[in-house]
């Protein structure tokens, strides 16, 4: 019995650098969780890339010491340092679409790391005012100082609001921020900044 579990437990440890990396993707990003199949085979993916860096690493050392005094656990460390450092770096590219940008200059694709058109419309027009079509034909105009990130659910929280009313500006004296929820909204219009005068 000692036997199994001292072999689970030096599985888990060579599998907690791809599931601590996973883990951080997850929730610093907006990409909803997958089943559990799909988010074990990215954290064997995370896995194997942590522990390759951690290999070539401890290649490095051995080679520029000639007693080498790393254990198994500096190796341990060292390699969930390595995950996190891997689902930060993994975070960044997802949030700022710049590998799929690069992909698309190239013509590969014309898709974008954003997990949503919706929230790769937020994405790119994070300088615009917006116009939110609600039901019953009511317009809100406003700074998006907060947005959900799926269409079907969460809140927008809109600052320096103002209803629309026949082509009329009615703001919103008094209030800082309004809160609308995204399942009230039927379409968003995004409006450069300059263009907040010729509403």
């Amino acid at each position: 019995m000692s036997w199994a579990s001292s072999e689970v437990i030096s599985v888990l440890v060579f599998l907690l650098p791809g599931f601590v990396a996973a883990s951080i993707f997850y929730s610093l990003t907006s990409h909803p969780k997958p089943g559990t199949l799909d988010r074990v085979i990215q954290a064997l993916i995370f896995t194997a890339i942590a522990q390759a860096a951690t290999a070539v690493f401890f290649l490095y050392v051995n080679q520029i010491q000639e007693h080498p005094q790393w254990t198994k656990y500096y190796e341990f460390v060292s390699s969930v340092l390595v995950a996190i450092v891997l689902g930060l770096l993994a975070v960044v590219v997802s949030n700022t679409d710049t590998l799929h940008r690069f992909l698309r200059y190239l013509k590969i694709t014309k898709e974008t790391s954003y997990p949503s058109e919706w929230y790769s419309a937020f994405s790119r027009h994070d300088d615009c005012y917006v116009v939110l079509h609600l039901n019953g034909e009511r317009r809100l105009y406003g700074w998006p100082v907060e947005w959900p990130s799926r269409p079907e659910d969460g809140h927008f929280r809109i600052a320096e609001g103002e209803w629309l009313v026949d082509d009329k500006r009615a703001p919103a004296t008094g209030v800082s921020a309004i809160l609308i929820p995204a399942r009230e909204v039927e379409m968003v219009e995004f409006l450069k900044m300059e263009s907040k005068q010729e509403l």
